[in-house]
């Protein structure tokens, strides 16, 4: 892969939005949550050891999130042996991805990318921004959770403002025009560090 540009931000920043304005620039995008739920999917690679430790997890052949999310709240030991398991398949899945793009500009879209350590990986990252404001407004605008689940959700996460100090670029979203004019822009920036390397 020429370039592994790590993409991150909290929820309801425009991260896949984003994402999907560097796939049409020309550039590989692979998505973190899309390979979980394809390791989660019938036949999904993680169904098999997911269901010898978490047979309860089960439901159709496939893995059930809500299943998931019962017995992460009843098991304070659940959630370390899930990611035991899932971890080193995402691994795989993004290693297979980085080896069928050999030639071009990745983007690697990752909610969880400094929490973890995968900005390591990169040889750049770049943070999705927005206010808390719109960021809220968006999230509850789909209807699917309550200020208190993002409160929830935001509590484990690292604090946007902290990902965006700590990136290579940060791409406020606060319009498609302004984020995709940005996206040029780190485009434009990485294809110079290759002319130039």
């Amino acid at each position: 892969m020429k370039f592994r540009l790590g993409l991150t931000g909290s929820i309801g920043m425009g991260k896949s939005t984003t994402a999907t304005m560097f796939a049409d620039e020309g550039c590989a995008v692979w998505d973190a949550d899309a390979a979980v739920h394809r390791l989660y999917g019938r036949g999904g690679g993680a169904v098999l050891p997911m269901s010898e430790e978490f047979p309860d997890a089960i439901e159709n052949g496939a893995i059930s999130r809500d299943r998931l999310r019962t017995i992460i709240a009843a098991d304070p030991t659940a959630l370390p042996r899930i990611e035991a398991i899932v971890h080193p398949l995402v691994l795989q899945d993004r290693e297979a991805f980085i080896a069928s793009n050999a030639d071009r500009i990745g983007v690697f879209d990752i909610p969880l990318l400094f929490e973890t350590g995968g900005d390591k990986a990169m040889d750049a990252t770049a943070c999705v921004h927005v206010s808390r404001a719109i960021q809220q407004q968006r999230v509850l605008a789909r209807g699917t959770m309550t200020e208190a689940d993002l409160e929830r959700i935001l509590a484990r996460q690292m604090p946007n403002e902290e990902k965006c100090a700590r990136a290579t670029w940060v791409i406020e979203t606060d319009t498609l025009e302004h984020a995709r004019v940005q996206v040029q822009d780190v485009l434009n920036d990485i294809r110079n560090r290759l002319t130039h390397a």
